[in-house]
């Protein structure tokens, strides 16, 4: 009778766990330090994010930010960077082959806050929204860094002209 229930409750919790997981979040280990101080500012401490899925599908992204995406370097990698300008907007790079770029439509330009230690737009450029997975919304773990991970972009960073339609969201 027990192996019953067991059974029925997996046929029933399964379907709905990877549902949850695929649509709406789940929780990631942050690996480095290119996010510091945001996220990992203790080297031997790693934060652990809750990624929410819900809404990057439509690519509701705003500029600050912190979203998980596939490397464009390794397909096989997930990176997590800052949104620092949407398509349209106009960034100034930090070491990028140009030093002034214009964000393609589909796009998005991604840093990591520990300038100088990150994987980022400045090295490979502009990135495809299609390739956001999710964005993180707060730290979960350890208990001492609970928090939600508030929208914010370093008033140094911000882009130089900001496209006229796409002022809060990408459409």
């Amino acid at each position: 009778m027990a192996f019953r229930f067991f059974g029925k409750s997996l046929l029933y919790a399964l379907p709905l766990g990877v549902t949850f997981l695929d649509c709406v979040g789940y929780v990631a280990r942050v690996d480095g330090i290119s996010m510091q101080p945001a996220l990992n500012p203790v080297p031997d401490e790693k934060d652990y994010v809750f990624l929410l899925r819900w809404g990057t599908h439509n690519s509701q992204v705003e500029r600050g930010d912190i979203i998980s995406l596939i490397s464009p370097k390794d397909p096989a990698q997930k990176i997590i960077k800052r949104v620092v300008g949407l398509q349209g907007d106009v960034v100034s790079t930090l070491g990028y082959k140009h030093e002034i770029v214009r964000v393609p439509e589909g796009h998005c330009w991604v840093e990591g806050d520990h300038t100088g230690h990150s994987m980022d737009s400045n090295t490979f450029g502009p990135v495809a929204l299609g390739l956001m997975s999710a964005r993180a919304v707060a730290i979960v773990w350890p208990p001492e860094r609970w928090r939600i991970l508030e929208n914010e972009l370093p008033r140094r960073r911000r882009p130089i002209q900001a496209s006229k339609n796409s002022s809060n969201y990408y459409n």
